[in-house]
């Protein structure tokens, strides 16, 4: 849906970011990534057209006269008119995306309706919490009927309550349209995200599917928990498989020193051979958070 090719940015003798090429393909949600200063929001202003990049491109699929009917965008620190009612403030947005009056204002209706903020649509922006400015934010981004949406860090200023309801409002919309967006919360983006794109110091790092990345960064380990102590079976295990590192803290148990095909297998008998009481057995796969940081490093 969107190629960007060698996309860069600078300031004097400063470069914001640098040659960087990704592209977005429908339908799929990328989480962008990176430390403070990586350039992740100059790359979304970019995108969206809010700035001019000083070298390369940015193409879209369906190329119309004003790229910017294609995309909505939610700021990290969205702007509003405190003395505005919820539903003033999106049909003006409307008009300013060119849509008629008629149309923006049953179009507000459906996407308040759709944000959980329905019953506030006739009030003072000035007394909405964080988490109803945000939804209002995200409504805002919507009300032009974009295929694109780009989100600047939409959880990292929200209470647990508030970004608890961000985040299941995007987990609907991406089945509906392809979405970008930069965060701080590596947790919410391995939850959310299909594809990651990491930066640092203005360039491209990693861009890959969330699964390849996972099987890319797979430790050969398995945990297990149980409903029990695993003290003495831990103690008996290292006695029989000598040359495999175990590692238990009352009911959990972390073993390595194989690939996981053959790990799996070996616990998967023990636990018969045992009659362990496991609640659960996982490949001890990296994080998004322990990508993350390997990735920081080179």
């Amino acid at each position: 849906m969107i190629t960007v090719k060698d996309l860069t940015k600078t300031f004097g003798s400063f470069t914001a970011v640098d040659q960087l090429s990704f592209t977005l393909n429908s339908g799929r949600t990328t989480a962008l990534v990176g430390p403070n200063g990586a350039g992740k929001t100059t790359a979304l202003h970019m995108i969206s057209g809010l700035s001019t990049p000083t070298a390369g491109s940015i193409t879209f699929e369906e190329p119309v006269a004003d790229q910017r009917q294609q995309i909505g965008f939610l700021p990290q620190y969205p702007s509003f008119f405190n003395w505005m009612t919820a539903k003033e403030y999106l049909v003006i947005a409307g008009r300013l995306g060119k849509k008629s009056k008629q149309e923006t204002t049953v179009k507000a209706d459906e996407l308040l309706e759709r944000v959980g903020l329905a019953e506030h649509a006739g009030k003072k922006i000035g007394g909405f919490s964080g988490g109803m400015k945000q939804r209002l934010g995200i409504a805002q981004a919507l009300i032009h009927s974009p295929k694109i949406l780009l989100l600047d860090e939409p959880v990292s200023a929200l209470d647990p309550a508030g970004r608890k309801e961000v985040m299941t409002l995007l987990k609907e919309l991406k089945k509906e349209m392809t979405i970008l967006y930069s965060t701080h919360v590596l947790h919410d983006a391995q939850v959310l995200c299909d594809d990651v794109l990491m930066m640092n110091k203005g360039k491209k790092v990693l861009f890959d599917s969330i699964d390849r990345v996972y099987l890319q960064y797979e430790r050969p380990e398995m945990v297990l928990r149980a409903d029990q102590s695993l003290t003495a079976w831990g103690e008996s295990f290292s006695e029989r498989y000598s040359d495999l590192l175990i590692e238990v803290t009352e009911n959990t148990a972390v073993i390595k020193g194989r690939e996981t095909a053959e790990l799996r297998k070996i616990i998967l008998e023990e636990a018969l051979a045992y009659q362990l009481p496991l609640r659960s057995l996982e490949v001890g796969t990296a994080s998004l958070e322990d990508v993350f940081h390997e990735v920081m490093k080179k």
